[in-house]
Formats: C-alpha cells, structure tokens, sequence
C-alpha cells in the first residue's frame, strides 16, 4: 500500500486534519489514531512529547498502521531543528521506523530546506541509505516496492517558527521536493517578539501567519499550521489551510477530564 491518509487527502485539496502526540506508548497512540474517522495523520512529537525516536516512535508508527488501511498517518516531528548536524540521522530512524512523513522544526533556510529533502529521499533524488529490513513491511509492500514508490509517497514537512524563516519563506516555498511548510504559531510569536498564542496570535504574528499561507500556495506548496481545539481549527480550515493539527493528545484528555468533572460538580470550574 503506497498510498496514505493525509497523503490522499493532499491530493484531493481537502483539508487534513489530525491530532499531535505527546504522550509515550503504543496504546495511547492506537487510541488515539482510532478515535475518529475523520483523522487524516496523527504525528508523534520527538521535540518535546515524550516519545523517543527509538525504539518507541518506531513501535507507535507500528501501532497505528495496525489499524488498517484506513489508519491515519503515522508522522514524526524529529529532535533535531533546521540547523542541527543530527538531521540527517534522526530523518533517516524516523523514515527506516515507517513513517508517513517528517516534520523538521526551525528551518529557515532554503539550503537547510534542500538538505532536508536530499536526506529524506534516495538516489537519485537525494542521498538517503537503504538498509532496515522493516521499512517496507511496516508499509505492507515489498523492499523493492518500497525503494520504487517511497520517493513519491513520504511527505516532506518543515516548521517555520523563527525570523529568518518568514523573510526566507518565498525561498523555503520554493525549494523542489518540499511538500509543506508548517507554521508553528508559539515560537514564531516569541521569535517575533511576541507573547504567546492565546489562544490566538497578536495580529502582527497573524499578519506574518497569512503572508506564509499566500507564498506557500503560490508556490502550490500545501500550508499546515497547529491549534489547539476545534473551533480554531475550522477557522484556519475556511481561511484555507491545508494541514491542521486540531488538538494534542495530552490537551484532549485534560480537557475532558475537567469538563466531565466540572459537570459532576455541579458545573463548577
């Protein structure tokens, strides 16, 4: 199956959304990946969740594909930002453990950009290593099948979240092989100088959130962007983002636990 969710939902220019992992183990993330029909990716934080790279984003990635051919799609957000040397290695355990895409935070650069694609694609496209003998079974096809299809089917992600990034964002748009560029809207406020969302942006981060959004499309680029509940995800839905992170595992669960409290309570906050 070379095909995904969120990568079918590219294609059809529907609105992919999905949820952000940040607690460890294999069953929160199944739990997670089969709590809605409607969940076109589910992404395991290895910056600041709690899973590590490996071996546990490798188990939860397995965890979710065991889904089904309707599971949602396993991504993962490595450790390592725009400028860090240990890029490459951590793109290539997060590619080898079966992941549907890679999300690399604080990239600012069109050279940190192409670096990103060269290391998460093989040759002749770029220069990723073939070699895990679990790869391809994790996608359900063949070795070969995998080395054929992969390049066209794992989704390229990078965060824009600094300064640099929204002055170099035409040129980060525009780099071949990049599939999304994903605002983070916490960082790029506190690199803008800003405090954080709360729950929306200071209309000077909004400003430069919608200036990413128009060069992202006009280099027919998919634009992502984080939230942290529903209503504000159906709002940056109809403003035409592409790829919406709703809410957070951990955020979900605090949530409901309070709101059902609250209700037991006697509608106490």
């Amino acid at each position: 199956m070379t095909t995904h969710a969120l990568l079918k939902a590219m294609k059809d220019n529907k609105p992919a959304f999905g949820i952000w992992i940040n607690l460890p183990g294999v069953f929160n993330a199944r739990a997670v990946a089969r709590a809605s029909p409607h969940l076109s990716w589910v992404l395991i934080d290895c910056e600041h969740g709690l899973t590590s790279l490996l071996p546990d984003a490798a188990e939860s990635i397995q965890a979710i594909v065991g889904l089904g051919p309707h599971a949602p799609s396993p991504l993962v957000r490595i450790a390592a930002a725009g400028s860090d040397k240990s890029i490459s290695w951590q793109i290539k355990y997060a590619l080898d453990a079966g992941a549907r895409g890679v999300l690399v935070p604080k990239v600012s650069t069109a050279e940190q950009a192409r670096a990103i694609v060269a290391d998460s694609r093989f040759p002749p496209e770029g220069r990723r290593g073939f070699g895990s003998p679990f790869t391809h079974g994790v996608w359900g096809i063949t070795s070969t099948e995998y080395i054929k299809s992969s390049n066209d089917n794992i989704v390229i992600m990078i965060q824009i979240e600094t300064k640099e990034g929204v002055q170099n964002v035409d040129a980060l748009a525009a780099v071949d092989g990049i599939d999304c560029l994903l605002i983070g809207p916490w960082d790029l406020s506190l690199s803008l100088g800003y405090p954080p969302p709360s729950p929306d942006p200071h209309p000077d981060v909004e400003i430069a959130i919608q200036n990413i959004l128009k060069a992202t499309h006009k280099e027919g680029k998919k634009c992502a962007i984080y939230c942290t509940s529903g209503k504000q995800s159906l709002k940056r839905a109809e403003e035409g983002f592409d790829i919406i992170s709703v809410t957070t595992d951990i955020g979900a669960l605090v949530e409901s636990v309070a709101a059902n409290i609250a209700t037991a309570v006697g509608g106490e906050s």
